[in-house]
């Protein structure tokens, strides 16, 4: 290595979705391999990577904070680069470059991969050859990851910009995506997640024709992976096939995340959603009726235009009707360069700001009565991690994605490790966290 570069120490800020998280990961592992040492906590770090997001304004407003106050420690001094890369980077670079000239470099989705000649370009230093060597320093913590199995995304929703910052959905081969699956099994990852903008349609752009169930039982063979679990699926796309699949493949968690935006046919339709409000009753009706061991977990906006009283009123009283095990608002945001920016009927702030909070309170109720039901029983956890401030170990079932569902705390009884699976039972619930012990029967 450069005498330039010797002793230079690394952080990361991710923020955004798991997909950008991947993208981090994998850039850490090249930095690493280069010879950078990686460390968490950015006071101790020479560089700086901020992962961005720009979905919405909210993720956009994180993104710009974080940057301005890493560039603030630049200039005072206590770190030498600031690198911006993931969605705010590649939607707004210009614009970056203009306002904030504190960044040294702005990443694009396809310099990823040159993160270490970006680097080395920074501090003038010759390009050595790099690694060929792919993997992952992972951010996350527990025995889970997340595999990120196509890019982008077709559906072209009115109030999206993933196509505009992404481009079209585009598949990683299997044979690809299986070699980092088993590299992951071998670093002791017990779950994978796979994630796309739309898991439901991979394989079509590559192979003519679907090919999410081919994957899934590569990886279902896989010595050390025992559950898999698929991040995010679209109600149409969402077939009889698959989920029988899933249902009967005992290595496939029992989980279903399908954004269902609304409920109101006109809104629906406005949203440009291929499902109209019968069939999306018809599909959740069947969901409970055949699948009734699934968690289902959707998201809604709220306040699109158009959405008045009455619409509103019928998503309300779908949510309570269908107690979802969980569901997750956003108040709508105008997107620029998205059709719904443009539409008539936008709702007022304070409006969609008190649907928001009516709607979380309806949700909050349904999921504290799911939970109640789940107190005395006996579920599979996967321990993630030892909580070192409250002095017990955190998992999750099947039934809880990580980070953003419910967890569970279980009492230390001195035969727990991380990464392993216990059989616990639920015994109390504080609206964030199960509460739960080791249940030795049931071994």
């Amino acid at each position: 290595m450069d005498e330039k570069l010797k002793d230079k120490k690394i952080s990361a800020i991710s923020l955004g979705c798991d997909k950008n998280r991947v993208d981090l990961e994998k850039m850490l592992f090249r930095l690493k391999k280069y010879g950078f040492e990686i460390v968490d906590d950015v006071t101790d770090a020479n560089i700086v990577v901020i992962n961005t997001c720009a979905f919405i304004s909210p993720a956009r407003k994180e993104a710009l904070d974080n940057i301005f106050e890493m560039c603030l420690r630049k200039n005072g001094g206590k770190l030498e680069k600031v690198v911006v890369s993931g969605c705010l980077a590649q939607r707004y670079a210009k614009d970056l470059e203009k306002q904030i000239p504190e960044i040294d470099a702005i990443l694009s989705a396809k310099d990823n991969e040159r993160i270490c000649e970006i680097v080395e370009d920074l501090y003038g230093v010759k390009h050595r050859r790099k690694s060929s060597e792919e993997g992952r320093i992972f951010t996350s913590r527990g025995s889970y990851a997340y595999l990120k199995i196509a890019e982008g995304c077709n559906n072209v929703c009115s109030y999206c910009t993933i196509p505009r910052i992404k481009g079209r959905y585009t598949s990683e081969p299997i044979e690809k995506v299986v070699e980092e699956a088993k590299y992951l099994a071998k670093n002791g990852v017990r779950e994978i997640i796979l994630v796309a903008q739309d898991v439901t349609r991979y394989g079509e752009d590559l192979y003519g024709e679907n090919k999410l169930i081919e994957l899934c039982k590569k990886i279902a063979k896989i010595d050390g992976v025992e559950w898999i679990r698929l991040h995010y699926l679209y109600p149409e796309k969402t077939t009889d096939e698959l989920l029988s699949y899933m249902k009967k493949e005992k290595k496939m968690c029992k989980y279903l995340d399908i954004p269902l935006q609304h409920i109101d046919d006109t809104i629906l339709k406005s949203m440009r959603r291929h499902l109209g409000e019968k069939k999306t009753r018809d599909f959740v009706q069947k969901l409970h009726t055949d699948y009734e061991n699934f968690a289902i977990r959707t998201t809604f906006i709220v306040g699109y235009p158009g959405e008045k009283k009455k619409e509103f009123k019928k998503l309300c009283d779908f949510v309570l009707n269908e107690k979802f095990k969980y569901a997750g608002f956003f108040p709508f945001y105008k997107e620029e360069n998205t059709p719904s920016f443009y539409m008539k009927g936008q709702v007022p702030n304070l409006i969609k700001k008190l649907r928001f909070k009516k709607i979380q309170k309806l949700q909050n109720k349904v999921a504290s009565q799911n939970a109640k039901e789940m107190i005395d029983k006996t579920y599979k956890v996967l321990v993630d991690y030892f909580d070192q401030n409250t002095g017990v170990f955190v998992g999750h079932t099947e039934f809880f994605s990580p980070t953003v569902d419910f967890g569970v705390e279980i009492e230390d009884n001195g035969n727990i490790n991380i990464g392993e699976f216990v059989n616990v039972k639920f015994v109390d619930f504080d609206g964030q966290n199960f509460k739960g012990v080791c249940d030795e029967s049931s071994k």
